[in-house]
C-alpha cells in the first residue's frame, strides 16, 4: 500500500440551516490510529463522510500527502486509497460473501469476462484473517442473509480491505462485534500499522479508545477543539474536552413547571431483543423520562419492543397488569401511541392530505356510514389548536409542508387518541428552533393531563432541560440513571461513553 498522510482543513458544512460543521480539522499520518470522539451532534460523522467523499463541503479542504484534493463519490476516495466501514451496512443480503467483497470493483478478464475463481481465493485469504471467531464457516459462496450481525461486519471490514487502502475510517466498527472479534480486529490493526496504513477510528466505547489509539480528535459543537497523543489525557480529561468548556451544566435551563409524577403506568423487567440485553424501566402518569446514549446504541428498539413493532422477551407491565404486545394495535388498545423521527419513511403518507394522515388511526371510531363531518371538525381542532400547523387547509398534500409543520402531524394523529403513554424517536431531528419550542409546549400541555413521555433525542441539550429522569444506554444496556443533581452534560457524556465522572 502507498503510505499516505490525511489532512482535513477548516472544514464547513450546512444543511440548510443547521451548521453541521463550522471548522473541522483532522490530521492521521501512515502507521498510526488517530481515534475521532465528539458527543451527539458535534461532527463527528459529517467530518467523517466528507473526507470519505459521501458529501461535499461548503468550505475548507482535503490535502493528500501535502497535496489538494477534491472528492465528488465515495468511489473517487476509494480509487485514492481512502475506504471507510460504517456501522451501518452497505452489505446486498441476496449476494453471496465474495460478491459483495468485490462489487464494484470486479477483477475482469479482456472481454469483461470476470476472474470468479481468482476473486473466491482471495475471497477465502481475506476470510482466514478472521478465522476461529465467527460461528458459522464462512465460505465465499455463502449468501450475507444467512450471516449473523457480527459476521456481516466483518465482511463490511473485508470488504474494504478488498480496495487495499492506505486511509482506513472504521466508524462504530465494532459495535456488531463480540469480545473474540473485536480482539481480532485490534490484533490486524496493529499488523496494518506496521505496514504503513493510516487508521481513523470512531468507537462509542471508551475503553477501546484508550486501548487502541496513538492520538485523539476532539469535536465539539462541529469545531475541532483539541488534538493530542491520547497518552497526554485522563478519560476524564477527554470527557471534559467533549462537553462545551468542560462545565457540568443544564444546558437548557430548569423547566418552567414542576410536575409531581403520579401512578406507575408502564413497568418493564428483563425486555431483550436481538439489541437489548434485559432492559428494566419505570415510567409513572405525568412523567418524562429521556432515553439518552450516543446513536445506535438500542434507543430506538426499546421503543418499538414497547409499540409491539418487533419481537421481545421479557415482561411488560402496564397500568399494574401484566401486558402482551406482540404488534402495534395490542399498544393502540393500551392507549401507547409512538411517534417516530423519520417522518417520511415511518410516520406520514406523503403524498395524501393533511387530513388523512391526521385521522390514519383514528378513521375506524367515525362509523359507517363515516361521519366526515366529525372527523374534519375534529382534525381541524388539533390542526389549528394545539399544533398551529401552518397550512392552505386539511385537503393539502401533507409532503408540500415544511419539515417542521410535517413532523407536528404525526405527532398530531396521535392527540385525536389522546394517549397514555407517548414514545417519542427523536422527534425534534431536523426541525427548526420555533417549531421545536411549539413541540414543547405540547408536550408540557399532555404532561399536564397526565400522559406518560419517553423520550429519545440525539440532542444531549434537549434531555438535559426537558427530562425529569435520563436513561443512557450503552451497547444495549441501560447503564445509569440520571436526575436531579447527576442530570448534566459531564454525566450524561460519560455513561454514554461507558464510563462514569
Amino acid at each position: 500500500m502507498n503510505k499516505v498522510s490525511l489532512s482535513a482543513q477548516h472544514l464547513v458544512k450546512h444543511y440548510g440551516g443547521v451548521v453541521a460543521l463550522a471548522d473541522g480539522n483532522l490530521e492521521v499520518n501512515p502507521g498510526e490510529v488517530m481515534t475521532l470522539v465528539g458527543a451527539n451532534g458535534s461532527g463527528k460523522s459529517t467530518l467523517g463522510k466528507i473526507v470519505t467523499g459521501v458529501v461535499a463541503p461548503d468550505g475548507g479542504r482535503l490535502l493528500l500527502n501535502d497535496r489538494e484534493v477534491v472528492f465528488r463519490t465515495p468511489h473517487a476516495a476509494r480509487e485514492l486509497g481512502i475506504v471507510a466501514v460504517y456501522q451501518e451496512l452497505s452489505l446486498v443480503p441476496r449476494m453471496t460473501i465474495a460478491e459483495n467483497i468485490w462489487l464494484g470493483h470486479e477483477w475482469e478478464r479482456a472481454g469483461g469476462i470476470l476472474r470468479d475463481a481468482e476473486m473466491r481465493q482471495r475471497t477465502r485469504e481475506l476470510l482466514a484473517l478472521f478465522e476461529g471467531t465467527t460461528h458459522n464457516h464462512l465460505d465465499p459462496d455463502l449468501p450475507i442473509s444467512a450471516l449473523s450481525p457480527g459476521e456481516k461486519q466483518i465482511v463490511e471490514i473485508l470488504k474494504a480491505l478488498s480496495w487495499q487502502p492506505s486511509v482506513l475510517f472504521l466508524d462504530e466498527a465494532t459495535a456488531s462485534l463480540d469480545s473474540r472479534q473485536v480482539n481480532r480486529l485490534f490484533d490486524l490493526i496493529q499488523d496494518w500499522k506496521r505496514q504503513g496504513m493510516a487508521i481513523v477510528f470512531i468507537s462509542h466505547r471508551l475503553d477501546e479508545i484508550y486501548r487502541i489509539a496513538d492520538r485523539v480528535t476532539v469535536l465539539r459543537n462541529g469545531r475541532t477543539v483539541a488534538a493530542a497523543p491520547i497518552s497526554d489525557l485522563s478519560k476524564q480529561e477527554l470527557i471534559n474536552l467533549m462537553i462545551e468548556g468542560g462545565v457540568a451544566t443544564r444546558t437548557n435551563g430548569k423547566r418552567s413547571e414542576s410536575y409531581a409524577a403520579g401512578e406507575e403506568v408502564l413497568r418493564v423487567e428483563s425486555l431483550s431483543t436481538t439489541t437489548l440485553r434485559a432492559i428494566n424501566l419505570v415510567l409513572r402518569r405525568g412523567e418524562l423520562v429521556g432515553l439518552g446514549g450516543l446513536q445506535g446504541q438500542g434507543q430506538t428498539e426499546l421503543l418499538l419492543a414497547l409499540f409491539g413493532a418487533i419481537p421481545y422477551t421479557g415482561q411488560i407491565y402496564l397500568y399494574g397488569r401484566p401486558a402482551t404486545l406482540r404488534r402495534p394495535q395490542d399498544a393502540m388498545r393500551h392507549q401507547i401511541a409512538y411517534v417516530p423521527g423519520e417522518r417520511n419513511t415511518a410516520g406520514l403518507l406523503p403524498i395524501q392530505s393533511i387530513l388523512d394522515n391526521l385521522l390514519l388511526p383514528s378513521w375506524k371510531y367515525y362509523g359507517f356510514p363515516l361521519r366526515i363531518r366529525q372527523a374534519q371538525a375534529d382534525a381541524m381542532a388539533v390542526a389549528g389548536g394545539g399544533l398551529k400547523l401552518v397550512m392552505a387547509g386539511l385537503d393539502q398534500p401533507v409532503n408540500t409542508l415544511s419539515g417542521g409543520n410535517a413532523q407536528k402531524v404525526v405527532l398530531g394523529k396521535w392527540l385525536l387518541r389522546r394517549p397514555q403513554i407517548l414514545l417519542l424517536d427523536d422527534p425534534t431531528k431536523g426541525v427548526d428552533v420555533g417549531t421545536k419550542g411549539e413541540f414543547y409546549k405540547i408536550l408540557s400541555d399532555l404532561r399536564a393531563e397526565g400522559t406518560a413521555i419517553l423520550f429519545y433525542s440525539t440532542d444531549d441539550e434537549e434531555l438535559l432541560g426537558l427530562c425529569d429522569r435520563v436513561l443512557v444506554l450503552h451497547d444495549g444496556k441501560i447503564t445509569a440513571e440520571l436526575s436531579g443533581e447527576r442530570l448534566v452534560h459531564s454525566e450524561l457524556v460519560a455513561a454514554a461513553m461507558g464510563s462514569s465522572t
